[in-house]
């Protein structure tokens, strides 16, 4: 089982910066991918970013290329997802995940799950 535990979301005007963090437990954190998501009002999860346990690679959602860089600090088991140049429409839940299977996935399917940090950009 992996934990996982998000902080740093918050209220930002747009154009602005926040770096959002999310702690690992349980098992070998360097082992699993971790990858973030989120969730507008009455939209689906989406995905965010995600980087690979094994090699380190990285992908983003097209939202968020140029803006967003994911990264991971395996000494400390945290990821981070630094986002600026905020937009109104990123303003979401940001959802971390973890698993580790061979491929980095889109899809909302990954094994495990924070429970969320709320990201509000004002215009």
């Amino acid at each position: 089982q992996v934990q996982l535990v998000e902080s740093g979301g918050g209220l930002v005007q747009v154009g602005g910066s926040l770096r959002l963090s999310c702690v690992a437990s349980g098992r070998t954190y360097s082992n699993y991918n971790m990858g973030w998501f989120r969730q507008a009002p009455g939209k689906e999860r989406e995905f965010v970013a995600a980087i690979s346990g094994s090699d380190g690679s990285t992908y983003y959602a097209n939202s968020g290329k140029g803006r967003f860089t994911i990264s991971s600090d395996n000494a400390k088991n945290t990821a981070y997802l630094q986002m600026n140049s905020l937009k109104p429409e990123d303003t979401a839940v940001y959802y971390c995940a973890a698993d580790d299977r061979m491929v980095l996935r889109t899809a909302p399917v990954w094994d495990y799950w924070g429970q969320g940090t709320q990201v509000t950009v004002s215009s």
